[in-house]
Parts: structure tokens; sequence; C-alpha cells
């Protein structure tokens, strides 16, 4: 009898475990496949805007810098504030790590990269700690950024070219 239950329960395990994992592909090879939701769109659309007023604002700057999903980033990175020899700056967000967290993506990487570019517009690059130098901090942290202490590997800003367009 006991052996009997034992079988059952672990049968009904296995099939809601196969069905759970079926599910999981899913929906991964659903957000792989295609665009982002309306919402998330929007929530980019929304803390881009927040983030232009507030350079505006507290630097007065007034440029437009674009800011790109891209799925060819390598995974390593979140996003990227890059810089063109033309004076072109642009950001780019890796979608695959929407995925994971959406407010990490915009509270967090969203900020540090605005950070970055506005580096860009003073002309402040510099390798020192990756970029983050206490300028950048300065400027992460009036830009409403979290964790904008943090030190990252060195290949988060990318100078020049990129291959991610």
């Amino acid at each position: 009898m006991f052996l009997q239950k034992l079988k059952t329960f672990f049968l009904i395990l296995t099939i809601l475990g196969t069905f759970f994992l079926i599910y999981n592909w899913y929906d991964n090879y659903q957000f792989k496949n295609n665009p982002l939701n309306q919402t998330i769109i929007e929530t980019i659309n929304t803390k881009h805007k927040e983030l232009e007023i507030l350079t505006y604002q507290k630097f007065n700057i007034k440029r437009k810098i674009p800011v790109i999903i891209s799925e060819k980033m390598p995974s390593k990175l979140y996003g990227a504030a890059t810089y063109s020899k033309s004076g072109q700056i642009q950001i780019f967000l890796n979608k695959k790590h929407f995925q994971e967290s959406l407010e990490y993506m915009i509270d967090d990487v969203l900020p540090h990269e605005y950070a970055h570019a506005l580096m860009f517009i003073y002309g402040k690059t510099t390798n020192q700690n990756g970029g983050h130098t206490l300028k950048w901090q300065n400027i992460c942290k009036s830009l409403n950024g979290s964790r904008c202490d943090r030190f990252v590997n060195h290949n988060d800003i990318i100078m020049g070219k990129t291959n991610f367009f």
C-alpha cells in the first residue's frame, strides 16, 4: 500500500515537473524570439524621459541620447554607452537581461549607462576604475541611479565602433 502511494506521488511529481520544464522552455523561447512587450517598452521610455529631464535640470544638457535594445550584446554586458569618433552617443541595453529583472535594468543599468553618456558629453572619459570615477558616481546619483558606487568590469564602457547594432 505504502509503496503504491509512493510510486503515485513520484509519478505526479514527474508529470508536474515535466509540465513546468515545458512551460519554462516555451516562455524562454517566446521571450527570445519576440520583441519586448509593450509594457516593458513603455517603462523604458518613461525612465528615458525622466533621465532626459534630470539631465536638463541638473546639468543643463538638452541632448537626445538614443536608447537601443539589442539582442546581439554579449551576455556579460547588461548595457553599454558608446561614443563614436563622429561624436554620436548611444546607449544599448541587453534584451536578454530584461527577462531576469526589469527593475534592475530600469533602475540600475539605464541610469548607469546614462551617466557614462554624460561623461562622454563632458569629455571626461577615462579607464580609471572602468570609467566609474567619483565624478561619474555623482552624475549617476544625480540621475537617481541605484548602486552608483559599484565598480564593474573595465569592458562596460565601449568606445568607438560596436558590433551589436
